[in-house]
Formats: C-alpha cells, structure tokens, sequence
C-alpha cells in the first residue's frame, strides 16, 4: 500500500505568513454615528514620543509576525477577562503608564482584511504606581466585542 504523504501544516510544522497587516478599529456607524477611531484618538492624545514608540511596537509585531514575536515588556497577551487580547505598553515621560489594546485577526482574510491582521482597537493611560479600574477594562472589552460581531471586520480604510 502506498503510504500518503503529509504536508508540513498537517505535521505540525509552522507555516510562515510574513508580515501581517496593521489596522486600526472604526466604530460601525451603527454603533457610533460619527464612526470613531478609538486607538488613533488615543494615539492623538499621547505624547509623540509615547504614540511613534507605539506604532514602532506595532510594526514589529506584525513584520515579526505576532506568533513569534518577543515581547521584551511591550508586548504583552492579556489574562483572566481580558484573555485574548495583547496590549502595547510604553511608559511616558509624564510618569504615566500607556497601554495600546489590540487584537489578533489570524483569518483576517476570511474577516476581509485582506490576510492575518494585528487590530488597534483603543487606549489607556494611567498614572505611575496605580490601576485600571475594572470599568476602564469593561470599556475596552465592549470595543473588543463590538469590534468582533462584524464580519467583514469595522477597519479605517
């Protein structure tokens, strides 16, 4: 009997995908009439050396791509309510600690991204030495969820 061959992905082999595609969350005018982009507003807030650093954050990851990715403290996968997703940290040179959520699309191409897709979804800051209130995460998780119900997925174009 002739014996089948298996390619690599059914081995278990890592399949390479190359850079993926960064893209930045837009509430669905259902949702938000005036269609807000919630991580560029965030970005917009920051100071510039904290927003470039972020944005360089994400281009790393996605040219890693993100499976691979070391995180070094700047990238880090949540945990407990907030598993599932990753956030950008950066510590600003106003004594605040700045945090980028973000989400990863690997059937991005089934979700019309156009491919394996890292989604800035929306950001917080907090001073030094403090917390995220639980209902800070709440807000970041009902974006996280609005973002999720739509396929093809709410992206700025």
């Amino acid at each position: 009997m002739p014996s089948k061959k298996r390619s690599g992905e059914e081995r278990g082999a890592k399949k390479s995908t190359g850079p993926w595609r960064v893209h930045f969350f837009r509430r669905h005018p259902h949702d938000d009439p005036s269609q807000s982009v919630p991580a560029r507003d965030f970005l917009d807030g920051c100071p510039t050396k904290v927003s470039v650093m972020m944005i360089a954050v994400a281009r790393a990851v996605a040219e890693a791509p993100p499976p691979t990715f070391s995180g070094g403290g700047k990238w880090e996968a949540m945990h407990g309510k907030m598993g599932g997703i990753y956030e950008i940290r950066v510590d600003g040179p106003d004594r605040h600690h700045y945090r980028l959520f973000c989400l990863l699309e690997r059937a991005g191409a089934d979700l019309g991204l156009g491919g394996p897709s890292l989604i800035l979804v929306t950001g917080l800051d907090k001073p030094f030495q403090t917390k995220v209130s639980d209902r800070d995460y709440d807000e970041v998780l009902e974006l996280v969820a609005e973002s999720r119900k739509r396929a093809p997925r709410s992206v700025l174009r």
